[in-house]
């Protein structure tokens, strides 16, 4: 069985292009769960078995290396979001808190994205619609998607978990990954919502 342990970075870094062009190449379709797993037992796309073993949340086109030598490309299999969309709405502030209030107690994780609120779904499409169409202002529109669960971390979306008047403070925190970008996030339950392009509201 072949065993990944090594992180190289993402295949558009400098120097990945050139590798993954000459390498053995093997790709590895992951779920939201299995992708921020330090140990993984699984299939690559071929068939073949491999154990991942890396101490890192791992994102779409990333790139490990097995002991051989041969590159594992990384993909994450897409999750289904519900997705309000505002753009038609005219929503009074009165409105806009009922709903957020209503939203927040189901402490669902939240990103935004050019006036679009986005919701990966728990359960059921159904159960999920039937959850939000009594709290929705007139005019916003409902429709599903299916999305990266990278949408929903804290350095890739505008993201929150819902909460009814309250917060859960963890300390803000900065990290550098290995394909040398550096970034920070806090995770802010109930306050605070970081837009995809990283505005903070």
């Amino acid at each position: 069985m072949l065993v990944a342990d090594t992180y190289l970075g993402h295949e558009d870094d400098d120097g990945l292009a050139d590798r993954l062009a000459e390498a053995d190449t093997v790709t590895v379709v992951l779920s939201d769960t299995d992708r921020r797993r330090s140990r993984v037992r699984t299939e690559t796309t071929d068939g073949e078995d491999i154990g991942i073993v890396v101490a890192r949340d791992l994102g779409d086109s990333d790139v490990l290396e097995t002991e051989d030598g041969t590159l594992v490309v990384v993909e994450l299999a897409t999750i289904d979001a519900l997705v309000l969309d505002f753009a038609a709405a005219d929503v009074s502030p009165t409105a806009a808190l009922e709903l957020g209030h209503a939203l927040g107690n189901r402490h669902w994780d939240l990103a935004m994205r050019d006036g679009e609120a986005l919701f990966p779904v728990p359960d059921t499409r159904e159960r999920m619609l039937a959850a939000v169409e009594d709290d929705l202002p007139p005019g916003v529109t409902t429709r599903f998607e299916d999305v990266p669960p990278t949408t929903f971390d804290d350095d890739g979306a505008d993201h929150r978990h819902g909460g009814e008047g309250h917060t859960h403070s963890h300390d803000d925190h900065g990290h550098s990954h290995a394909d040398g970008h550096a970034h920070s996030h806090s995770h802010d339950h109930g306050h605070g919502v970081r837009t995809i392009d990283g505005d903070e509201r």
